[in-house]
């Protein structure tokens, strides 16, 4: 199992705002082969007010995440429509994990 995730800082009073772009967006993830599932997890508000979200992107194997970066489904789910100005406070932060067996 490949997990990666993406976390995302997000200016304060617009986490309802991101989570209506994640609500509406088509991910194309269902036509990747190796592609097991997907969550978007919030936690609790900063004390500036600001949100902490991570996309949680669930995989057979690194190898199928890897072929998913370099398909039509990636640049389809990835094209067009860029988050609005100010709604984050800087880029993504991209973490992948891979299993431990035990």
């Amino acid at each position: 199992m490949f997990i990666a995730m993406n976390q995302f800082h997000v200016a304060a009073g617009r986490g309802g705002e991101f989570e209506e772009r994640w609500r509406q967006r088509d991910s194309h993830l269902d036509e990747v082969p190796g592609f097991r599932e997907f969550h978007l997890v919030r936690r609790q508000d900063d004390a500036d007010g600001s949100h902490r979200y991570a996309s949680h992107t669930t995989w057979e194997s690194r190898e199928a995440f890897s072929a998913w970066t370099e398909s039509d489904a990636f640049r389809k789910a990835h094209a067009g429509n860029p988050m609005p100005k100010g709604l984050m406070l800087g880029p993504p932060q991209i973490m992948l994990w891979e299993s431990v067996e035990l």
